[in-house]
């Protein structure tokens, strides 16, 4: 079984909408994945994803039940097989994290399929419109990475 772990700064807005669209994309294919997600930073681990980002793929079907932050921890550099920054702020800290003959593992998540976009931006500060946004952006890369396992 592959798995995927999706990583933006604090695991409450980008990354576990993006763990939410491909488990659930992933479910509906039949591709045996695992998907998790993390954070760069353990601000808000414990806690639930942002009750915005939560209401806006709910609305599209999607389920964030269990899902919970966590920060990024040394051993998922070894247990995934693809890990998927949200932005290349996030990426260069993964990257500094990461041992380097396993750096070939770190992706940015756009890098797949083809948005105009190179990063998913951060909806935290925003309103509505940009966790609309981000879930455009996720959903066009989630047929991307799935089609590529």
């Amino acid at each position: 079984m592959k798995k995927i772990l999706v990583v933006c700064m604090g695991n409450i807005c980008r990354s576990p909408t993006g763990e939410a669209v491909l488990k659930n994309k992933a479910e509906r294919l039949g591709i045996d994945v695992l998907v998790d997600s993390a954070g760069t930073i353990g601000f808000h681990q414990g806690n639930p994803p942002d009750r915005r980002s939560k209401a806006a793929g709910e609305k599209r079907g999607y389920s964030f039940k269990g899902i919970t932050s966590r920060k990024v921890v040394q051993d998922d550099f070894d247990n995934f097989d693809l890990i998927l920054a949200a932005d290349n702020a996030n990426l260069a800290d993964l990257k500094q994290q990461c041992p380097d003959h396993l750096k070939y593992k770190l992706a940015l998540f756009l890098s797949f399929g083809s948005s105009y976009y190179q990063e998913i931006p951060d909806p935290y500060y925003g309103e509505g419109d940009g966790f609309e946004l981000v879930l455009d952006l996720i959903e066009e890369s989630s047929d991307a990475i799935l089609d590529s396992f």
